[in-house]
């Protein structure tokens, strides 16, 4: 019996001691595997300088702060409608600080959803010879002299909006209602857009509505010139434009073409880096809608570096257009194409409720390529990259995103853009130095 006990006891010790071994191992192993997820993620692999890691430090700390308040008050932006969370983001102290970050490229916007809607009403409308007609759920503008324009179909007579405005008792509410007309931000989003075609619609028809203003030759430079330096002052460096290229009129009715269009952007963005040196400058990528027959986009397609956009559910998709897309391989034609692709399914346009759950969380997780774009800020009452840069970080990271997250999407916005090699180890030189300034400036406030 003493032999039986002796033996059991020291089978019982060998056991437990292979269990310590196991859970050890298991232990060790399982940290390796995460230490290896956080080296896959966006940014995982960036060594951040001592300076650097203190201001992750307090920058996490607010994070932190602002995920706890939200859990206690139920009000967490990144998981609401942004026309709701935008008055919350704005008040954020991380939003304040991602604010001030020079946020290099924008690689993302339309030149037509730039500007904010209050400098087209309260600076464009009131310049003279501009008039308006009313048409049906919609409203036209028009700047001509010496006559009228020709009347629209199913609209009403154009009327000179200074008369129209010196009949009215209230000009201030009139004004600010047609701020409206070119946002589609409303306080009831569900309700007022219950539909990916309804919003659509409504999207589409603020292009058309501000065509009117903007297609001005002298709007139309004054504009091109405020887009960009509303983004400058959002810390934005560089930018590429998706544009149309729509035919700009005069006043008299005398139209310019696509090619004096361009070079009012080159003249625009040197007139802005004369004033800003640290401003990198701009390139613009052709675009044509998926609703355009494939003749058309025969000819568009040789026009500078192309992207299709609009409605992808609405439209054709790229594989309907791919006998078109193979043109210029077939003609030993280089061109570059930007496709868009992903905005189907139910976010603003319908497409995600939680940011938490976009798609993004797992390519950032999986340290996919990913660049922050705003696409038309000024349509969804917001500028430049600061709302984005705040609803990715907080919401689409997750706690897991921190300042090698953001570091390493800025840095993005570079590597992945269409600057030549020589062009982007100078970009990447500017924004270094604006970088490091941001955060001394940041550590020496706290």
């Amino acid at each position: 019996m003493k032999v039986v006990v002796q033996s059991f006891g020291g089978w019982l010790i060998l056991f437990f001691s292979c269990v310590s071994f196991c859970v050890t191992f298991q232990l060790h192993d399982r940290e390796m595997l995460l230490e290896m997820e956080k080296i896959r993620r966006t940014g995982g692999n960036l060594t951040l300088r001592p300076e650097e890691e203190e201001f992750n430090s307090k920058l996490m700390k607010l994070k932190e702060a602002e995920i706890a308040t939200a859990m206690e008050t139920g009000l967490f932006p990144p998981a609401m409608h942004f026309f709701k969370a935008k008055e919350l983001i704005e008040k954020s102290a991380v939003f304040d600080i991602l604010k001030k970050m020079p946020k290099g490229g924008l690689l993302h916007i339309h030149d037509y959803a730039m500007v904010s809607p209050e400098w087209l009403i309260y600076n464009i409308s009131y310049l003279p010879h501009c008039y308006v007609s009313f048409c049906k759920e919609t409203v036209r503008f028009k700047f001509s002299k010496p006559s009228h324009p020709k009347k629209l179909y199913s609209c009403s007579k154009w009327i000179l909006l200074e008369t129209y405005r010196k009949n009215l008792k209230d000009v201030s509410a009139f004004d600010k209602r047609w701020v409206k007309t070119f946002l589609i931000v409303t306080d009831t989003p569900e309700e007022t857009y219950p539909t990916q075609a309804s919003i659509w619609k409504k999207f589409e028809s603020i292009f058309k509505i501000s065509s009117g203003l903007i297609n001005y030759a002298p709007v139309f430079k004054s504009y091109l010139y405020q887009g960009l330096l509303e983004l400058y002052k959002d810390n934005v460096q560089y930018v590429e434009i998706r544009v149309i290229l729509p035919a700009i009129y005069e006043a008299n009715g005398k139209v310019h073409g696509k090619v004096w269009s361009v070079k009012v952007f080159k003249k625009v963005a040197a007139k802005l880096k004369k004033k800003y040196p640290d401003f990198l400058g701009l390139k613009l990528i052709y675009t044509t809608t998926r609703y355009l027959s494939n003749e058309y986009l025969e000819i568009c397609f040789f026009l500078l570096p192309t992207r299709t956009v609009g409605w992808e559910d609405g439209g054709k998709s790229l594989f309907e257009l791919q006998k078109v897309l193979w043109l210029p391989k077939i003609k030993k034609i280089t061109l570059p194409y930007f496709f868009h692709a992903g905005e189907t399914g139910a976010q603003v346009l319908k497409l995600v409720s939680d940011l938490r759950n976009h798609p993004a969380a797992f390519l950032l997780s999986e340290g996919y390529p990913i660049v922050v774009s705003s696409d038309d800020p000024a349509i969804f009452g917001s500028k430049g990259l600061s709302h984005d840069f705040y609803e990715m970080f907080m919401g689409v990271g997750g706690m897991s995103a921190n300042l090698r997250t953001i570091k390493q999407l800025v840095l993005n916005s570079f590597k992945y853009s269409s600057m030549k090699p020589n062009e982007k180890k100078k970009a990447l030189g500017v924004w270094e130095k604006k970088w490091n300034d941001f955060i001394e400036s940041f550590l020496h406030s706290m």
